[in-house]
């Protein structure tokens, strides 16, 4: 094995992985238009805090997953070149690493607010629970999909209580959140288990493939979608009826990105560089661009067509 350098523990880090915490974005934008800011000042504090206090801890977990998870990434054609399989990396300075990062972030956490620190916490257990045994959630077909994709709820309140700690946000946007996070990660699992394509090497880098097929994976994933899509249209009908108009370009979203899942080496598998795929990128920008355009549109027709208000009126 090759002698382990810095760059190879802050490598296991994966702080490139930190444009993830762009998943905390809706949160803030959702307060925002709900809630509304109080003290901005506060508010442009709180969100650098955040930010960083996310990314430190899903760094620490990303550390000790990388640890638990090196007898079984050798199995992996592309992972078991992964700084702590091909590497002397020590167990001590990783568990160091581990802390330090876990403490920092934290930390910064509880300057952020008591809420903000409740919702780290939570994104730090999921860690544990995710990948130290006896738990170890990600050898559970169907329970590894959802317990991870649940940090993408948890990054959604965090956004959230950046802003406000004076409401909660409504339940349905949040299950919406976590039901397309899971959908992104039965995704990645299924081009996953297509590119490794035998079963039982499958089985020995995941566990939870010994109970995976092809078709189980993607009907799964459409599932999550679908609950998804329903989830989220009841928070726009509720709470901003003309974002309704932005479910079909929603629905657009998950269609491309299931067809990237069909390409040798997907990008899905690697989700830090999705960037790369311009008409991903392209079609997202225009998404955000409808989204955010609708928050401001008012469209009363809508309101009759979908809740027959005027009829409701006429009574």
């Amino acid at each position: 094995m090759e002698k382990a350098s810095l760059k190879s523990y802050l490598k296991i880090a994966r702080i490139n992985h930190w444009i993830k915490q762009l998943f905390v974005v809706p949160g803030i934008v959702f307060a925002f238009f709900l809630a509304g800011v109080d003290d901005w000042k506060q508010f442009a504090v709180n969100v650098v805090l955040g930010m960083l206090s996310t990314s430190f801890v899903a760094s620490a977990n990303y550390v000790i997953n990388e640890w638990l998870d090196a007898g079984f990434d050798k199995f992996h054609p592309t992972k078991k070149n992964r700084p702590i399989v091909a590497e002397n990396l020590k167990v001590g300075y990783i568990l160091l690493e581990y802390a330090v990062f876990a403490v920092i972030g934290l930390v910064l956490a509880w300057f952020a607010g008591k809420y903000v620190f409740a919702m780290e916490v939570w994104l730090f257990v999921m860690g544990i629970l995710y990948n130290v045994k006896p738990v170890r959630l990600k050898e559970i077909p169907f329970v590894d999909v959802l317990s991870e994709s649940v940090n993408n709820a948890i990054r959604l309140l965090i956004g959230w209580f950046i802003v406000t700690g004076r409401y909660l946000p409504p339940i349905s946007i949040i299950f919406g959140y976590w039901m397309g996070g899971a959908f992104l990660m039965a995704i990645k699992r299924y081009a996953e288990y297509r590119m490794i394509g035998d079963k039982t090497q499958a089985a020995l880098y995941r566990k939870s493939f010994k109970r995976y097929t092809e078709n189980s994976l993607l009907s799964s994933a459409i599932f999550y979608a679908l609950l998804s899509v329903f989830s989220c249209g009841v928070f726009m009908i509720k709470y901003r009826i003309e974002l309704l108009i932005a479910i079909p370009f929603l629905c657009g979203l998950f269609v491309i990105y299931l067809n990237l899942s069909y390409k040798n080496d997907s990008s899905v598998q690697k989700p830090e560089k999705l960037y790369k795929e311009k008409g991903l990128m392209l079609y997202l920008l225009v998404f955000v661009a409808i989204v955010t355009a609708l928050m401001f549109i008012d469209i009363p027709v809508l309101s009759e067509w979908f809740l027959g208000e005027s009829l409701l009126a006429g009574k």
